[in-house]
């Protein structure tokens, strides 16, 4: 999955506009984009949506509430019968919560596809607290429902009581470049996918190709998207080009032909084994 937006439960035209903007999940938001007052109603809405929810649209997720909060446990008792392909949990402390969300999905018991893939997953937005940076590394082994880890700039930044969050050239500061990279590290040490986080200024899509492009680099593997408009840009730039696949596949041929070694000479440049596994890797990702 590329391209993850995310859409308000209770606004019916979002949801309706979200599931034909191409995105590979849609995230159904029962979090931060839903008032206070309207939670049980964003619930409901939520449930009816995946009651009537296309399954061979975009991968349908929900985001419930904090665990902090007196709603989430209802969220999975409503969600979980209806079978989203994912729940995503928001500012998680570390892998307990995972586990802990887990054995509630577990106990609710009506997902019958197991875990993934054709069971309920788990996503986690994991660096919206200052606690939560130093406990990236506890989501390895946390529970086998999960399947990604992504990082939120925002929340962090007013739980550290900032006034910004990047600098004057529009460069996240000190902290949350760091949260960006534990979250990177963090996911791929427990074998899940990163996702990076989101671009809030969704008329900027220059700058939006920009900061995917830099985590496509880094070894993200999708983005999230807070509008519309962002998932082109984002599916764009996380599918490998033409050229990206060539050179891949002249890698894996190189080393193929060459029979057991550990370093091959391809167009002038000396390739080894880590060369190798990421030809490997990014061809698997349009297998």
């Amino acid at each position: 999955m590329r391209s993850f937006l995310f859409v308000p439960a209770d606004s019916e035209k979002k949801l309706a506009k979200g599931a034909g903007s191409g995105a590979d999940a849609l995230i159904v938001d029962l979090e931060d984009s839903v008032a206070l007052s309207n939670k049980e109603n964003a619930r409901k809405s939520a449930v009816e949506y995946l009651k009537s929810a296309d399954r061979n649209g975009p991968k349908l997720v929900v985001r419930i509430n904090a665990l902090d909060t007196p709603f989430w446990q209802a969220d999975i008792e409503a969600v979980v019968p209806e079978k989203p392909d994912i729940i995503v949990i928001p500012k998680t402390i570390s892998g307990d919560c995972v586990r802990k969300v887990g054995h509630a999905i577990d106990k609710v018991g009506h997902d019958a596809g197991g875990m993934p893939p054709n069971g309920i997953g788990l996503g986690c937005v994991a660096t919206e607290t200052a606690a939560s940076l130093f406990t990236l590394s506890t989501y390895a082994g946390s529970h086998p429902r999960l399947v990604f880890l992504t990082w939120g700039a925002e929340d962090l930044a007013a739980a550290l009581g900032a006034r910004d969050n990047k600098d004057g050239n529009g460069s996240y500061t000190g902290p949350y470049q760091l949260a960006r990279t534990l979250t990177l590290l963090g996911a791929v040490a427990a074998g899940v996918a990163p996702v990076d986080g989101i671009w809030k200024d969704f008329r900027d899509e220059k700058g939006l190709e920009a900061e995917a492009r830099a985590a496509v680099r880094d070894g993200f593997t999708g983005k999230m998207a807070i509008h519309p408009a962002q998932v082109a840009i984002i599916n764009a730039v996380f599918t490998p080009s033409e050229a990206d696949l060539a050179h891949a596949r002249a890698v894996i041929e190189a080393f193929e032909k060459a029979g057991d070694v550990g370093v091959v000479a391809l167009d002038g440049v000396m390739l080894d084994i880590p060369h190798l596994k990421q030809a490997q890797r990014l061809i698997a990702t349009v297998k």
